[in-house]
């Protein structure tokens, strides 16, 4: 039987996206088979590199700052995220998160797929909007 698990946050780790995350809930560091959490701090200017996750969705609430992020087949869509938003984002949906102000966003993230890095698949720098 699987027990519940406190998780001391703050161990950083840099992403194949280009971005940094904060450690949370995921199979590498809670056991976890369905699910990841993490922190994500996007400094001012921050990007991450167009990409898209195979194999999951994945849901965000923006605790604080204001992001916006291409997204669509060829990343031809843009919207803005601010405080206390919601985003979805289903599994094959090529995006590219980045700040554009000049205020830190800190923003939870949840997968679907309980490893944090697995099913990332970075797409050709020439798809880039930034």
């Amino acid at each position: 039987m699987t027990q519940c698990k406190v998780v001391r946050g703050g161990e950083a780790f840099h992403g194949k996206q280009g971005m940094d995350y904060f450690s949370g809930i995921s199979a590498q560091s809670a056991g976890s088979t369905g699910l990841c959490l993490h922190m994500l701090v996007l400094p001012p200017g921050g990007k991450a590199k167009p990409h898209y996750h195979a194999h999951h969705e994945t849901a965000i609430f923006q605790l604080e700052g204001s992001t916006s992020f291409y997204h669509g087949p060829n990343l031809e869509f843009l919207d803005e995220v601010h405080e206390s938003d919601y985003v979805y984002i289903p599994a094959g949906i090529p995006h590219q998160p980045f700040n554009a102000t000049e205020q830190t966003a800190r923003a939870l993230i949840a997968r679907t797929d309980p490893n944090e890095q697995e099913s990332v698949v970075l797409l050709p720098e020439a798809m880039s909007r930034l």
